[in-house]
């Protein structure tokens, strides 16, 4: 697992118009990077609603946001017109961004193990060093622990 301090691991993947993003693309910026397991469920639905609906309080405190899922970009872009979200996400399907970072791993639900992706947040500072990462996200009030 990565830990704080740590150089954040550069990548290059699509967001949901198929263009290439890649993380240092970023350098000079605060970035927050959020993990999060399927498009257009509840709780990243709510998660997705709370940084959209404190995005220019975001932006203000100079973060820029990337939300990441192994779903594919068709899906983001549904995702992101449905509930008119102003930051990029990800489609990392072949799941090289949610391998570097440690976030895909063994989950359980209802007795059933499965592979899937750990809601974890990353904020990145300006040089690329990990200054935070958050374990245990308050999908309703998020935009609160990045700015606390």
């Amino acid at each position: 697992m990565l830990q704080i301090g740590d150089a954040a691991p550069d990548f290059e993947v699509k967001d949901q118009n198929g263009q290439p993003v890649k993380l240092s693309d970023f350098k000079g910026k605060k970035v927050v990077l959020y993990f999060y397991p399927k498009d257009d469920t509840p709780g990243c639905t709510a998660q997705a609603c709370n940084l959209r609906d404190n995005h220019e309080a975001l932006l203000a405190k100079g973060y820029v946001v990337l939300g990441v899922s192994v779903d594919d970009e068709k899906s983001h872009q549904k995702f992101i017109q449905k509930f008119d979200l102003p930051f990029p996400l990800l489609a990392d399907t072949e799941h090289e961004i949610v391998e570097k970072y440690g976030v895909w791993q063994e989950k359980n639900m209802y007795g059933r193990k499965y592979m899937g992706t750990m809601r974890y947040t990353f904020i990145i500072d300006e040089e690329g060093q990990i200054e935070d990462i958050i374990t245990k996200v308050d999908t309703k009030n998020h935009t609160a622990q990045l700015l606390k």
